[in-house]
Order: C-alpha cells, then sequence, then structure tokens
C-alpha cells in the first residue's frame, strides 16, 4: 500500500475500535520503526528518542499493567468505562511506547549551558515527531492508532517489567492494530485564523 505524504497525513486519524488482526508482518512493522527512530529529526541532532515495540502477551501485559494500575485510583463504581476503555487498547495487535533518554538531554545541557533550559523542550518535541512519523506510517501501511498518556502511572511497572533503563522517560503509547470502526467526526478550525502569509 502506498500513498502520497499528504494524503497520509489527512488519512491519519485516532482509531478506537481496533482488533488483533495483523495488517503487515512483525518485520514490516519494526522496519516502520527502525526507519522513524533513523531519520526522524532532533535538535542538535541529539538521537534521544527511544521506542520499545510491544507484540503479542506483552502488548496485552502493558494494558493489564495500567487496568490495575487505574483500579487504584479511581472508584469501584465508576471502573467499568475505564475498563472498558483499557480492553479496548488491549484488544489490538500491539503497543509502541515511546521514551526520551534523559541522559542525552541531560549531557546537552552541560555541553551547551546556554540552551539549557530548551533542551527538554526540544526533547518533547522530538518525540513528538516520532509519535507522528510512527503514527502515519503504520496508517499508511492499515492500522489504525490511538496516542495514550498513561506516563506517571504505569512507568515504574513497566521499566520492571521490560528491564528499561531508568534513565529512559516514558512519554506516550501507541495502541495499534486493524481498524473495527471509524474514526469520528473531525471538526476543522477556519484556517485564515491559523495561518498568515506575508508576500
Amino acid at each position: 500500500m502506498s500513498k502520497d505524504f499528504l494524503t497520509a497525513v489527512a488519512d491519519r486519524r485516532t482509531f478506537y475500535g481496533i482488533s488483533k488482526e495483523a495488517m503487515v508482518s512483525d518485520d514490516r512493522i519494526k522496519e516502520i520503526i527502525d526507519h522513524a527512530v533513523k531519520h526522524t529529526p532532533s535538535a542538535f541532532n541529539s538521537q534521544s528518542a527511544r521506542v520499545v515495540l510491544l507484540l503479542g502477551n506483552h502488548h496485552d501485559k502493558l494494558w493489564d499493567i495500567t487496568k490495575e494500575a487505574l483500579r487504584k485510583i479511581v472508584p469501584a463504581d465508576k471502573f467499568s468505562s475505564t475498563e472498558e476503555k483499557i480492553n479496548s487498547f488491549k484488544n489490538g495487535y500491539g503497543t509502541v511506547l515511546f521514551f526520551e533518554d534523559t541522559s542525552v538531554v541531560e549531557s546537552l545541557q552541560k555541553q551547551f549551558a546556554l540552551y539549557k533550559d530548551n533542551f527538554p523542550v526540544w526533547s518533547e518535541q522530538a518525540s513528538g515527531m516520532h509519535q507522528f512519523v510512527i503514527w502515519t506510517a503504520l496508517e499508511v501501511e492499515g492500522f489504525g492508532a490511538s496516542l495514550q498518556h498513561y506516563n506517571e502511572l504505569i512507568e515504574t511497572d513497566v521499566k520492571k517489567e521490560w528491564s528499561i533503563p531508568n534513565n529512559w522517560k516514558l512519554i506516550a503509547q501507541m495502541p495499534f492494530g486493524k481498524p473495527t470502526a471509524g474514526p469520528g467526526e473531525k471538526q476543522f478550525q477556519p484556517l485564515e485564523n491559523r495561518v498568515k502569509v506575508f508576500k
């Protein structure tokens, strides 16, 4: 499957209804992630992005961890809707975890003290670009995905379960799978209020 870049950007949407059916091989998914991590830009070419791909039982385990973490803080009488939401992510084929290596950021802060306050911001921006590239590339292959942020709630357990280095900061989780329902309607603000051109 191939699309031109702008079509792929427009077609990338948030899908909550996903299944465990594979759209492409696991090797192809890994190839997409490798390409994104290698070629997505970062400030000072810091290459601070770190990505973990969870498939099969590992994917299921992540959302079990998330569900149990939420069970501790969500009132029992309101937990059913939370459980349903987490199960919708678990129903997917896999999850991409996005991290940033804080040791890289700290090293740059020491090397370039004049910009030290900017490096954490630039790190987050680079992570956002990695998320967008991988999300869009998965969409091109026929997957639906969404972006989740249960970071502080699950980070300690995630690091323990998959032996993730302590200097990797969890930024986002992207469950993906074959779409089983279309995305919601998207509203667009008038472009004339959002774009200015001077020539």
